[in-house]
């Protein structure tokens, strides 16, 4: 290959095509590939590559701790956990597509945050742009944009993200101007875009934390509507099981 054509290769950034292309014309050699075919052969894999780079960029930005996906999930370990409805959600994408939020609620260790990645990362695979964030996370950043006035900005990042999952809801307690800037930031995700959530406590418990009937009793009404709630409250922790297995 000529330097002039690799400048050119470059240039289009087919890097596909430039550290494939040996491999190409052998190919094409051996199957007795047409130009057309060829052309068509090296543009496929182009449009695989670019759509590969991109799903991987959007992965990264997402900033998921632990890539997981249904397929690592231990259902065997959980007979409680309705799987047929888990699949359904999953494979029907109108948790996408209808903006419908989804809720895990149980105990800590069964697993609530593996299927709530294994969700994010579906939307993320499919073309959307995702985000995963711990609640005690989004509440220190919401309480810090109040300091520095910086609260527009913050909400309109996490508007922005085609799926948002909080994860672990109801470990930290919040102040009023938090539990103002976490409402408004639902209220405006509320049948627009899904949030997916995971939490430990009832819906009847969120007021302890949240320090607020009214908004509370808000807060769950935007949740709920349009919703899935997944109980898992009678799932096992599987830290103790894979604990005892060991």
């Amino acid at each position: 290959m000529d330097k002039e054509l690799i400048e050119t290769l470059k240039y289009l950034r087919m890097g596909g095509l430039l550290a494939h292309w040996d491999e190409y014309l052998a190919l094409a050699l051996k199957q007795r590939f047409s130009h057309v075919r060829l052309l068509q052969h090296v543009l496929n894999e182009e449009v695989k590559l670019k759509r590969d780079n991109a799903r991987q960029l959007r992965l990264k930005r997402a900033h998921i701790p632990e890539l997981l996906d249904l397929t690592t999930y231990p259902f065997g370990r959980q007979p409680k956990l309705d799987r047929k409805k888990l699949v359904s959600i999953y494979d029907g994408f109108e948790y996408m597509t209808k903006a419908q939020n989804i809720v895990w609620m149980g105990p800590p260790g069964c697993g609530k945050t593996g299927l709530a990645t294994g969700f994010l990362i579906n939307a993320v695979s499919r073309g959307h742009t995702g985000r995963f964030v711990s609640f005690p996370s989004l509440i220190q950043e919401l309480f810090a944009s109040v300091a520095d006035h910086s609260e527009k900005e913050v909400l309109k990042r996490y508007l922005a993200c085609d799926c948002l999952l909080i994860d672990e809801i109801g470990y930290v307690e919040v102040e009023p101007v938090q539990v103002g800037l976490f409402f408004t930031l639902m209220q405006q995700r509320h049948r627009r875009k899904p949030t997916l959530i995971t939490t430990n406590l009832g819906f009847g418990e969120w007021r302890t934390f949240l320090k607020n009937d009214h908004l509370s009793a808000a807060l769950i009404d935007r949740l709920t509507e349009n919703s899935h709630v997944i109980n898992m409250k009678n799932c096992i922790s599987l830290r103790g099981k894979l604990a005892e297995e060991s």
